[in-house]
């Protein structure tokens, strides 16, 4: 036991390893703060404060990383607002091709692959197979489309 009290510094670095270990599954950044905490006290403990003060020490920095640096921490690294573009929300606007005429309440095509159900947007004309449309939006399972235009045929 007099080891542990001479060299206190070893178990609060202990301690923060274990904390930073937690936090890498857990990448709450809650851990980390308290981590870091940790340090704060095995520096205090390294210079030769009493252990009442390396408690304070560690204290006081964790509720300064978790009040101060946390709420940073996680607006810099939770994106919330940009749509990655994955899943369906990543076949908006692209084009497809009208494998069973489209129209207002029914049809098919051929998106990215894969056969989906299709109606038109409202107000639209129907639109033979082998034509080619525009995804404007998914809703469940039916792509909503718009036709494209014809292209000039080039001599």
């Amino acid at each position: 036991m007099d080891w542990l009290t001479d060299n206190a510094w070893l178990g609060w670095l202990g301690i923060a390893i274990v904390l930073a270990a937690i936090e890498a599954a857990t990448v709450d950044f809650v851990f980390l703060m308290l981590a870091g905490a940790a340090l704060a006290a095995a520096i205090a403990a390294a210079l030769g404060a009493s252990f009442f003060f390396q408690v304070v020490v560690a204290i006081v920095a964790a509720m300064l990383l978790l009040l101060v640096l946390r709420p940073w921490l996680k607006r810099r690294f939770t994106d919330t607002e940009t749509d990655h573009k994955i899943g369906t929300s990543g076949l908006v606007g692209r084009e497809a091709w009208v494998l069973q005429a489209v129209t207002e309440t029914d049809g098919r095509i051929k998106l990215a692959g894969e056969t989906w159900s299709a109606r038109l947007a409202n107000g639209g004309t129907p639109v033979d197979p082998g034509d080619e449309v525009r995804v404007i939006a998914i809703h469940g399972a039916t792509a909503i489309v718009v036709p494209l235009p014809p292209t000039p045929p080039t001599t």
